[in-house]
């Protein structure tokens, strides 16, 4: 079993567009450790693997030192690179990108950043290292990463424009063997 977590809200103005960049957790996060170390404690995962992420790194130290799991950040787990669209808000977006990247977010590229296809390429190979390790563990990773994973975890086609998972919330995927 493989526990997926989204980070929880981060200390930004709502309709940023900040993928990449390392935004802070927002305040009160701490509050939501006890519940969740609990929940997460009837997987008896092995390991706790995280975005470099701050904000996916600190919710994932904090979990790893009430569980006494050892805490490992990955690269393959970052979010989504936006680009020039990093730090600008939403709507002020050319309509006209975020209409071509509707239409195939597999090969779209956003001014200097990363494709989807390159996000899944990215996760594929996080995910075939769970499957082989078959260990139960926990993910602490971002909307794009988490939500492509639970797809390559099943061996089943991924889908980048699958709804993403809301801030905070945990899911939990019994991986595909091998």
């Amino acid at each position: 079993m493989v526990a997926l977590l989204r980070h929880p809200a981060v200390r930004i103005a709502p309709g940023i567009c900040y993928g990449r960049t390392d935004v802070p957790l927002a305040d009160g996060w701490r509050q939501s450790i006890p519940a969740l170390a609990a929940s997460l404690a009837t997987i008896a995962a092995q390991h706790i693997w995280s975005s470099p992420s701050s904000r996916c790194a600190t919710l994932a130290d904090a979990l790893g030192s009430r569980l006494t799991l050892p805490v490992t950040c990955d690269e393959h787990l970052t979010e989504l690179d936006f680009g020039a669209w990093e730090g600008r808000a939403w709507d002020a977006l050319p309509r006209h990108d975020l209409d071509l990247w509707a239409m195939d977010p597999f090969a779209f590229r956003p001014p200097g950043g990363e494709r989807g296809a390159d996000l899944i390429a990215r996760v594929s190979g996080f995910a075939a290292q769970l499957r082989i390790a078959a260990q139960p563990c926990i993910v602490v990773s971002h909307g794009g990463p988490l939500r492509v994973l639970p797809e390559l975890l099943c061996d089943t086609p991924p889908s980048l424009l699958a709804t993403p998972p809301l801030v905070g919330s945990l899911r939990i995927v019994t991986a595909r063997r091998g």
